[in-house]
């Protein structure tokens, strides 16, 4: 331990740097096994986000495209909820594209299920962006009143051809937790 304490940052960064190239070279590679997106789906931050919404959202019984649904993501995604457990505690559960897909499929074409971005606050570092997407949820289109809200927190990555979504973690709105007033555009 001493002896990594006497390395500075400035000479540490750059080996750690060659130390991580081939795992990001791996996962490039690993994009390119991705099935292939429609350019439409993949050419921007609003695309990415509504083709999402757009692949989970559809009447009962009618079947989502789960072909989309992979190619919108890299192979490593993940796709974490948190809520509370039974005991009131905070948990998590996560989950690849796959696991989603294997999880919630049966529930959204047996019950009807649309969702939709209703407000937004986004930022951008280069190929990175961080959004959190405040979303209503319904089981039909005619609902008057969702039956849930929350917040989808986003991470997307774009690499020089496409953007990616790398992350997505939510949790829903409760009694004891509303969305602030600034992810509805409010203040």
């Amino acid at each position: 331990m001493r002896a990594f304490s006497r390395v500075s940052a400035s000479a540490f960064l750059p080996t750690l740097a060659l130390a991580l190239l081939p795992g990001i070279c791996a996962a490039q590679d690993a994009a390119a096994s991705s099935p292939p997106a429609d350019p439409q789906d993949v050419g921007s931050v609003d695309a990415i986000v509504a083709a999402v919404y757009d692949v989970i959202s559809g009447a009962a019984g009618e079947a989502r495209d789960w072909a989309r649904w992979r190619s919108l993501f890299l192979p490593e995604a993940r796709l974490v909820s948190v809520g509370l457990n039974r005991e009131g505690a905070s948990t998590y559960r996560v989950m690849t594209p796959e696991d989603y897909v294997q999880a919630a499929s049966a529930s959204l074409e047996r019950n009807g299920f649309f969702e939709q971005e209703i407000h937004r606050t986004q930022e951008e570092f280069g190929p990175v962006v961080h959004l959190f997407s405040t979303y209503e949820s319904r089981h039909t289109l005619q609902d008057p009143q969702p039956f849930a809200r929350g917040i989808n927190s986003f991470q997307l990555m774009h690499d020089g051809e496409r953007w990616w979504v790398l992350t997505i973690y939510w949790t829903s709105e409760r009694p004891d937790l509303p969305i602030p007033e600034r992810y509805l555009g409010g203040g």
